[in-house]
């Protein structure tokens, strides 16, 4: 059997680490791995979100991942159709339903079939009725044209080799004057050879953020406008050895330079009125 390339090798071994996560048997990336799901919560409070945010979703639904709260400057109201890439157990869409209403929509896409079997025994169990999950790529959206006004992602657009794809997706998907609001992890200086080439640590969200510059580079070419970064924070990074051992700067040198070169943003764009 042949190889697979490596963007799908990337795709495959994404996919087992985030199924193992849905499972309760893995952690993933962004503010950095922790051993008991009890510090979910702590967790997340130090991303931005609030008691009350933790209290409103179903259990479960918080699963302690992210590098932000992106619904903090979504500006969501009634009525909104709602699309969360990469959404995970539900935690971002459940807070968003809430705030879209029963005339509102919350659409969540994720790749990972254990991650949507989850979501969607959450919304259940939190009688969400106002809440779908789709299982699809986020490269290659399941929705129409012209379908949704606004669309948050926390963390996951870094993870996906092919970022030009994921924003040209969403402008297809997003209605004229829709917007966009992620947090994403990106570079403030380049990686490490070894770091950047490093499969283990794309899929613990490092070696996959791209430049800073080139990221807002990417969504402007998808033709969006009013691209901007709201917000910007030092990002705590992990790099972890092949058997899921976090590594120190006792290990290698290097990782002490890695923790200072990758931030933690909030990005905005609008598409265009005439589409």
């Amino acid at each position: 059997m042949s190889e697979l390339p490596i963007d799908q090798k990337i795709k495959e071994i994404v996919k087992d680490k985030y199924g193992k996560i849905a499972m309760g048997s893995a952690c993933g990336c962004g503010s950095g791995c922790r051993p008991m799901p009890d510090d979910a919560g702590d967790i997340s409070k130090g991303l931005g979100y609030t008691d009350a945010d933790l209290a409103a979703v179903p259990e479960g639904a918080n699963l302690g991942l992210g590098c932000g709260n992106p619904l903090a400057f979504s500006a969501l109201k009634e009525g909104d159709v709602v699309l969360d890439l990469g959404s995970g157990a539900g935690f971002d869409s459940f807070l968003a339903a809430r705030r879209v209403g029963k005339t509102g929509k919350v659409i969540g896409v994720d790749m990972t079939p254990e991650m949507i079997a989850k979501a969607t025994a959450n919304a259940t169990a939190g009688g969400y009725d106002n809440v779908e999950f789709l299982l699809g790529d986020i490269e290659a959206l399941p929705l129409p044209d012209n379908s949704v006004d606004v669309a948050i992602s926390n963390c996951v657009i870094n993870l996906v080799p092919d970022k030009e794809n994921v924003f040209r997706e969403l402008y297809r998907v997003l209605r004229p004057g829709g917007r966009f609001m992620v947090s994403d992890l990106v570079l403030l200086k380049e990686l490490p050879e070894r770091v950047r080439t490093s499969v283990d640590a794309y899929v613990g969200c490092v070696a996959g953020a791209i430049l800073k510059d080139q990221y807002l580079a990417v969504i402007r070419g998808a033709r969006f406008e009013d691209v901007c970064i709201v917000d910007e924070s030092h990002a705590a990074v992990q790099v972890e050895d092949q058997q899921g051992h976090q590594l120190t700067e006792q290990d290698d040198p290097r990782i002490e330079d890695l923790a200072h070169s990758v931030a933690s943003i909030k990005v905005h764009g609008v598409k265009r009125m005439t589409g």
